[in-house]
């Protein structure tokens, strides 16, 4: 069977995937699809195949655990300064992994997600005034992106004053592939990113304060501790996590927008709405289209289907959230879903770190928006939205409305 030839990142396809993805569901669930650059790669898109393949131990992380000498020999050449961003655990497989998150755990903990509920709180008061004084906004620039920007900046130490050039290095970062023909241009971000952390890990070795990255740099277990290398992917993960807020929050907002009783319903309703109104939306309009890549390490057969090893795997998620095998009428937004057991945040070992405090900061972002601005509309005409390109992220490049 020919490949199917697709381009998963284009901002086209990006404005509406499902249509597409439920065609797959139906007639091809495990599909071999061409990505722009000519790279091949399978698509699971069926809610049961993607949530066991997200736990299956059979499809790597670190590629090279599965490929086979000869396909590790045609991998695209990475520059080595890119290398330190691979040591973070969303990339590797246990004992790596777990040893790393366990770590990690120990820095980033509930206590402390739930101690930024008050800032949190206040700084989208504070973003929310300014915009209603203005009433025309960019609700990403100037609403979704400054709540996880600021609040991952403040968490981890970086100074109010390079909280900017840090957001643009990282932004950069995400939106370029390791291997693809865009990594050029993203040399210059990363070597002022990672010479950034490298300068704030060292100072905070040496005085250490109250903030994330000198938890990091103390985590220790049985005398273990993260090797510079390992801070630096860490901190890159825990920035580059931002973006599914931001997604979360724009998604979500335009959501809502589209299905006005919806947000009636949110605006008028008990505190738990909130709750179900976040998960849905992370279940309908999901902030991440695809889990990252994953590779065979053997022969694998799902559906019916036999993936070779050494091949690339998405498991997509976009896809299973609107699976009607799970979710009945998957295609309505329902603010009061239950149960929903949405996998926007992946499963098993891989499950999102971040998922708690992008809830909290969706749940308050969300809830004043919908409160304080009950005419919130758009400003342009639907079809003249711009999507972000990208595989694994789906979200608008802005998002201009009127707030009264």
């Amino acid at each position: 069977m020919k490949d199917i030839e697709v381009d998963l990142a284009s901002p086209e396809f990006k404005a509406d995937p499902y249509p597409f993805f439920a065609r797959l569901r139906e007639t091809a669930p495990v599909c071999r699809v061409t990505l722009p650059g000519r790279q091949a790669a399978w698509l699971i898109t069926r809610y049961d195949d993607v949530a066991a393949a997200l736990k299956d131990a059979r499809l790597a992380k670190d590629r090279n655990t599965a490929l086979t000498p000869d396909q590790a020999a045609r991998q695209p050449w990475v520059p080595k300064m890119f290398r330190p961003l691979n040591r973070n655990m969303l990339d590797l497989d246990p004992p790596d992994h777990t040893r790393l998150r366990g770590l990690v755990q120990k820095a980033f903990t509930p206590r402390l997600i739930e101690r930024m509920r008050e800032r949190v709180d206040s700084l989208t008061g504070e973003l929310l005034d300014a915009a209603l004084r203005r009433r025309r906004v960019d609700l990403i620039r100037d609403y979704a992106l400054p709540i996880p920007t600021t609040i991952i900046a403040e968490m981890l130490g970086v100074p109010a004053a390079d909280r900017h050039r840090f957001h643009r290095w990282s932004r950069v970062i995400v939106a370029t592939s390791p291997s693809g023909p865009g990594m050029a241009k993203a040399i210059p971000s990363v070597f002022f990113f990672l010479r950034y952390i490298r300068r704030l890990v060292r100072a905070r070795r040496a005085e250490p304060r109250d903030d994330l990255v000198s938890a990091l740099a103390q985590a220790e277990e049985a005398g273990d501790e993260l090797s510079e290398d390992e801070l630096l992917a860490m901190i890159f993960l825990l920035v580059a996590g931002h973006e599914t807020t931001v997604n979360l929050i724009g998604n979500g907002a335009l959501a809502l927008m589209r299905h006005p009783a919806q947000m009636e319903r949110l605006r008028g309703g008990e505190p738990a709405l909130v709750k179900t109104a976040v998960e849905e939306l992370l279940r309908y309009e999901s902030p991440l289209a695809t889990a990252t890549e994953r590779f065979a390490r053997e022969d694998i057969p799902i559906a019916g289907v036999v993936i070779p090893r050494g091949e690339m795997v998405y498991a997509v998620l976009a896809s299973a959230n609107r699976d009607d095998r799970q979710f009945p009428r998957a295609d309505v937004l329902d603010v009061a879903r239950e149960p929903n057991r949405h996998l926007a945040f992946g499963l098993g070992i891989h499950y999102c770190l971040g998922a708690p405090l992008a809830r909290l900061e969706g749940e308050i972002a969300i809830a004043a928006l919908v409160r304080r601005a009950p005419g919130l509309r758009l400003s342009v005409q639907p079809g003249e939205l711009r999507w972000r390109r990208g595989l694994v992220l789906r979200g608008l490049e802005s998002l201009p409305v009127i707030l009264d």
